[in-house]
């Protein structure tokens, strides 16, 4: 399967709410139907400050999408990029669309500046675990969250 990668365009709503939600599925979620359109319109709009790339294979379909963002912080000058959600499709796993995602996340990190690329993944996601374990370096740090 040949994969490249792309930012997204207003015609890739369908193809990426469809990922979007297998997304949301699997991580046994649901958010509310204004904050998908708010996400979506973050994604094209470039001042928005959320950006995105979508995985397409050789027929132009969406197989993957990624969202992240950039922020400052205390230990770098430049900013640091968060990649805050990344989904394949089932049928396109295996052949390297989550590494094209990352890859075209960290290429715009670099042109950022960004000291780092981070992001977070469930303990129990153990195929994503095998691509991470492959193309960065897993932190001893934890997650708290406290919902507001």
């Amino acid at each position: 399967m040949t994969i490249t990668t792309r930012p997204f365009i207003q015609d890739d709503y369908k193809q990426w709410h469809k990922l979007w939600q297998g997304y949301l599925a699997y991580y046994k979620s649901a958010i509310a139907p204004e904050i998908t359109a708010a996400t979506w319109a973050r994604l094209l709009d470039p001042s928005s400050g959320v950006e995105g790339f979508c995985a397409v294979n050789a027929e132009g379909a969406l197989v993957g999408i990624v969202h992240y963002l950039f922020h400052p912080v205390t230990w770098a000058t430049g900013p640091r990029c968060y990649l805050e959600d990344l989904f394949t499709d089932k049928q396109a796993r295996g052949f390297g669309a989550g590494r094209a995602l990352i890859e075209a996340v960290s290429e715009a990190a670099k042109a950022a500046n960004a000291d780092q690329v981070y992001w977070l993944t469930e303990d129990y996601n153990k195929r994503a675990h095998y691509l991470y374990d492959k193309v960065a370096t897993k932190t001893p740090f934890i997650k708290y969250m406290k919902t507001l």
